[in-house]
């Protein structure tokens, strides 16, 4: 098993994917990944919709490309669509009060979690939320009142070595107190 501070510096954006399907077994661990992540009330207010097929995956990679953005999709495999769900009541009232999108965080939540299980099991993948979303949604039959949140490409990486990581310091992001 891989140490969870190697898989975090492992995982990466991917731009650039090999031309070789995803084993069904592995998006299923991926969506499992999501399944058990934790969730605002245990609301999980998700659903998710996997394409692994070589045509259609070349079609939803063209919803995902306005105004140039995204080419590198045409290489990829597989898709991940999140949708956004209705959430728990209770988590719903709370964000109200509190003035808080938790389905976002909670989704932001389970995406993490389906990124490291990809890159544990040596496929890649890049978030998206540059997509038309009419088209995405005609396309894969999804009903209007869904609302799609990201979009996430699943493959294999055809580069060989991981990009340098450009982050903040320490300084930047950490206040200390104690």
């Amino acid at each position: 098993m891989t140490d969870y501070f190697d898989l975090i510096k492992q995982r990466e954006s991917c731009r650039n994917y090999l031309d070789k399907q995803v084993e069904k077994e592995k998006l299923i661990a991926c969506i499992e990944a999501c399944r058990i992540a934790p969730s605002s009330c245990n609301g999980q207010p998700w659903k998710f919709i996997v394409v692994n097929n070589k045509e259609l995956s070349i079609k939803v990679a063209k919803c995902l490309q306005d105004l140039g953005m995204n080419k590198f999709t045409d290489k990829c495999p597989s898709f991940i669509i999140v949708l956004e769900e209705k959430g728990d009541i209770k988590a719903r009232i709370g964000g109200t009060i509190k003035n808080q999108d938790y389905s976002s965080i909670d989704i932001g939540i389970a995406t993490a979690h389906l990124c490291l299980a990809a890159t544990e099991q040596g496929l890649s993948t890049c978030i998206m939320g540059w997509f038309n979303e009419k088209k995405l949604k005609n396309l894969l039959d999804i009903a209007v009142s869904k609302r799609i949140r990201l979009v996430i490409s699943i493959g294999y990486s055809a580069d060989t070595k991981l990009r340098k990581k450009v982050r903040k310091s320490m300084d930047e992001i950490l206040q200390f107190i104690e």
